[in-house]
Formats: C-alpha cells, structure tokens, sequence
C-alpha cells in the first residue's frame, strides 16, 4: 500500500458504496448515497486540521473552547463528477470557497484535456481540496492538480471515491507530496479506462445522462 493513499474504510462508508456499485441504482438513490459518502469522507480528510482555543460564554460560565486554527481550506471540483463529492463536503462545510477545473478525457488517448478553470483568489493560501468520483488512469487528476500548483497552491488533498492501482501510481508518481483519499481500491483499468468492479461511469450515474 502506497503510504500516501489512505483508505476509509468505515462501515457506513462501505455500504453505501457497495449500494452505489449496483447497476439498478437508481439515478437519485446514487446521487444522494454519494452526497452521504462525501460528508463522510470530509471528516477523514479533515481529522488532522490543527485547533487553538477561543473563549466563549456558555449559558453557564466562561469558558477557552476549541475552534479551528487553521489553515482555510478551499474545495476544488473537477467537473463535472467531482460536483458530486464537493455537495456534501458542502453540507458539513457550506463557508468553503470553491473553484473548478473542467477536463475530459480523450477517448483515444485517455489523455486530459482542459476546458475550464477558476479558483478562488486566495486560493494560494488555502489548504485546497481536490475532489473528483474517479481515480482512474490518473491523467485528469494529476494534470488538475499541476495546474491548481501552477496557480501558486502549495497545499494539496486528492479525495475520490473509488480509485484504479494503475491511477494512484500514475498520480503518486507526478505528485508525490499529495495524499489521497479513497473509499476503494480496485482491481484494474478495463481496456477503455474505466474501474473495473467500479460502478460505471459516475458523472452519468450522478446526473442520469445515460
């Protein structure tokens, strides 16, 4: 195991993404179980932010509290599946600024290309979480993060859903300094890219486009 990858193994995550892998899950069931799944991984993904103390006034004393020290974080989703994480991320975290990266995948190269991209401004001094369903052949999410680093990010987070062996190597390789996040390894990349168990495509299953 790459000891940059961690795996949630959470029950709670692990049954929600075994009901997500049926292929007679309806179109809302999944987009809602992957909403869940995605306020779930946000708690791992931030259980290592450090916290100070503020003092506050409880109804019954004064008291020094633990809140957040820092740093910020901002979510970026490359489109258009990772919308699919960054909803929940949202529901526990609704004040995170949000950019995005548009890239699809070239049918025959498998190789990304952009279309689209925007960050906040202050990105830059932000932890940025990256959020995208599929870690497949690993292209889309390592040339999105080169091009989150080229606009001055120096801190990064790659969440995904289900990830392929042939994807974190292909990531950890041109971005060895980024941790990941996953719910699943896989077997193997089927010959057209896709995460084989896996579930399908997910932006397709996300927003019932086919």
């Amino acid at each position: 195991m790459n000891p940059n990858v961690t795996v949630v193994s959470h029950p709670l995550v692990q049954d929600k993404l075994s009901r997500m892998r049926r292929k007679d899950t309806p179109t809302p069931e999944f987009r809602r179980l992957l909403r869940e799944i995605s306020l779930l991984l946000a708690y791992e993904v931030t259980r290592d932010l450090p916290l100070t103390t503020q003092r506050i006034e409880t109804p019954l004393t004064a008291m020094d509290a633990p809140v957040l020290a820092g740093p910020k974080l901002c979510f970026v989703s490359i489109l258009r599946a990772g919308n699919g994480i960054l909803d929940g991320m949202l529901d526990l975290m609704p004040n995170v600024p949000v950019g995005h990266v548009g890239l699809y995948r070239d049918p025959k190269t498998l190789e990304a290309v952009e279309y689209y991209f925007k960050l906040p401004v202050d990105a830059a001094q932000r932890l940025v979480i990256v959020t995208d369903p599929m870690l497949a052949t690993g292209h889309s999410a390592a040339a999105a993060v080169t091009r989150i680093k080229n606009a001055g990010v120096t801190r990064l987070l790659y969440v995904s859903l289900l990830s392929a062996p042939e994807g974190i190597k292909a990531f950890g390789e041109a971005h060895p300094d980024v941790p990941v996040f996953t719910a699943a390894i896989d077997s193997h990349l089927n010959d057209h890219g896709y995460i084989v168990p896996g579930l399908g495509d997910a932006g397709d299953r996300i927003y019932g486009t086919k």
